[in-house]
């Protein structure tokens, strides 16, 4: 962009110098129509979750050193952008000592255990970061809500699910709880943005197409689920989604601002600027 445009704009030297930078220029031509304001936005928020996963390496460095076990679940509508956010805060950590954990539909024997088992199965042992994408919290809403579980499963789960977190807390685990948050206008934009788009087309499930019809029924599910497991040592953590970068962040600075890690003093500086 020339300084001519960049004064119609009233964009200062540093603008400028943004959005003629690498990252800049892709975010200028992401859109079939040029938005500066968009991209200068985006380009800022790009800057800042690098800057935070340069940090969130140095946690999981701690967390590998020091032995310690960390599960961070993600909750929340579908297209809320949930994977997405796991995906992008663990693009550069250690993939050794990470999971993400998407379970399917149980099978005929997890149907007859424990409703739990098969998450404590899935929890970190020392050194390991466990990333939940949706956890046992499916029985609190999403099972109820589609009528994949009975009332008495439901009752059940609610009654154990505070003592079955706090017996994770007590063996050490750090526990942190995201629900990502879109209005039903977002929700019904981003499933159109899969229906019509042949790569992300599989994404789309029967239990998404119903939930904008089951809008409602979510929420009062949901709502009793944040009055019942909302507690000091274990917070639901609220992030509003409908803009996915910002969500990322603030996710992301959350986990870091959360997990009381270590920087040894002679750690490398972080990385380079991406508009470097």
């Amino acid at each position: 962009m020339n300084k001519t445009a960049a004064q119609k704009l009233d964009l200062s030297k540093e603008d400028l110098e943004l959005l003629n930078s690498p990252l800049g220029k892709k975010m200028l031509l992401a859109d079939k129509k040029t938005n500066v304001e968009k991209a200068l936005r985006l380009i800022k928020s790009e800057e800042e979750f690098h800057a935070l996963q340069a940090k969130i390496i140095k946690l999981q460095n701690w967390v590998i050193t020091k032995n310690k076990k960390v599960v961070i679940i993600f909750e929340g509508r579908d297209a809320a952008g949930k994977g997405g956010a796991i995906r992008r805060i663990t693009e550069h950590i250690n993939p050794r000592h990470f999971r993400i954990v998407a379970l399917s539909k149980p099978t005929v024997e997890e149907q007859g255990q424990w409703y739990f088992q098969r998450y404590v199965n899935q929890l970190p042992k020392p050194g390991e970061m466990v990333f939940f994408d949706r956890s046992w919290y499916n029985r609190a809403v999403v099972e109820p809500v589609n009528g994949f579980c009975t009332k008495t499963q439901y009752r059940s789960f609610m009654a154990q699910v505070n003592n079955f977190e706090n017996m994770i807390m007590d063996s050490g685990i750090y526990l942190i709880k995201f629900y990502f948050s879109i209005t039903k206008e977002q929700q019904a934009m981003r499933f159109k943005d899969i229906q019509s788009d042949p790569l992300k087309r599989w994404k789309m499930t029967d239990v998404d197409r119903k939930a904008q019809e089951l809008w409602d029924l979510y929420t009062e599910f949901k709502v009793k689920m944040f009055e019942h497991t909302n507690l000091k040592t274990s917070p639901w953590v609220i992030i509003e989604a409908d803009r996915k970068t910002e969500a990322r962040i603030k996710a992301l600075q959350y986990i870091i601002d959360t997990i009381p890690y270590e920087v040894p003093e002679d750690n490398v500086e972080e990385g380079k600027s991406l508009t470097s």
